[in-house]
Order: C-alpha cells, then sequence, then structure tokens
C-alpha cells in the first residue's frame, strides 16, 4: 500500500508541476502549485519525515503561496501574453549565449554544492533528532541565509508592485 501511494504522490507531483508551467492562467498555475507542494508533502510523511512535511505545508503551501497568490492579484493579469518581438529579437543569440553561460554556473554550483556536502556528511553523521536542534540550527548557525531569503522575497514583492503600478496619464 505504501509503494502505491508514493507512486501516486509522486505522479501527482510531477503532473502537477508540469501543468503549472503549461497553464496560460496564472492564478491556475498557482493553484497548481499548491497541489504539487501538497504531494510532496505527502511524500514527506511516506519517507517518514513528519516536520518536513508540516514544515512543507506551512511554509510553502501556507506562507509563498499566499505571497504569490498576492502578487498575482496585484498585478491583474488575465492570460500570459507572448513576449514582444522586440524583446525576442533583441535577446538572440546573445541571450541564448548568456542562459548558456547561467546554466554552467549553476551545474558548477551544484556540483560544488554536493561535494561540499560530501566532506561536511564525512565529519559529522550524527542526526537531528529533534525539532529544538532544528530550530536552533536555523536561528543560530543558518540565521544569515534565513534573513537573507526573507529580504530577497521581500524585495520582489516590492519590484511586483512596482511593476504593476499604473502610470498617471
Amino acid at each position: 500500500m505504501d509503494v502505491f501511494a508514493f507512486y501516486a504522490f509522486g505522479a501527482i507531483a510531477v503532473l502537477a508541476s508540469l501543468l503549472v508551467i503549461g497553464q496560460g492562467n496564472p492564478m491556475h498555475s498557482v493553484m497548481l502549485l499548491i497541489v504539487s507542494f501538497g504531494a510532496l508533502a505527502g511524500l514527506y510523511v511516506l519517507l517518514d519525515a513528519p516536520f518536513t512535511a508540516v514544515t512543507q505545508i506551512i511554509v510553502y503551501a501556507g506562507a509563498i503561496m499566499v505571497l504569490f497568490l498576492f502578487v498575482v492579484m496585484l498585478l491583474n493579469v488575465p492570460r500570459e501574453e507572448p513576449a514582444p518581438p522586440a524583446v525576442s529579437a533583441l535577446l538572440g543569440p546573445t541571450g541564448m549565449r548568456l542562459g548558456a553561460l547561467l546554466s554552467l554556473l549553476l551545474g558548477a554550483e551544484i556540483l560544488w554544492a554536493l561535494a561540499d556536502m560530501g566532506i561536511r556528511r564525512q565529519e559529522s553523521t550524527a542526526s537531528v533528532s529533534s525539532v529544538a536542534l532544528i530550530g536552533s540550527g536555523i536561528f543560530l548557525r543558518h540565521a544569515f541565509a534565513f534573513e537573507a531569503t526573507s529580504v530577497l522575497i521581500l524585495v520582489a514583492m516590492i519590484g511586483a508592485v512596482v511593476l504593476a503600478r499604473r502610470e498617471q496619464s
């Protein structure tokens, strides 16, 4: 039964994620992203990680998705519009080269992070067994990353408000 549930949650997560990027209506994309987050939480429960599942629901399906819904409703975009031909021509081969370079940099960063994680795992193999240890780790050792993420989300929201602002004619 657990194997069936695992594959069902996995299929729901993959299908909902693919539909998120295939939708023309931003509101439907946001709702499908919530479905994907819920399926991921189900996978975490099946993998015996209830704290991660609850965090997934509270942080992502709760707080982040409320922010996304707020921004989508603030922008009031009924359908996604294709890029104007001038923008497409502007990006052209240079934009593709820049995209390829950024993809290579992302791949290198992922490899570096995985190698660093392997080194740290060899140094310390103790597992975190309590929520108090997880909380103290987030707010003591990783406080800068936690706050930097908060500031990044705030800047993104302010940027969306500035972009959505209508000019007075």
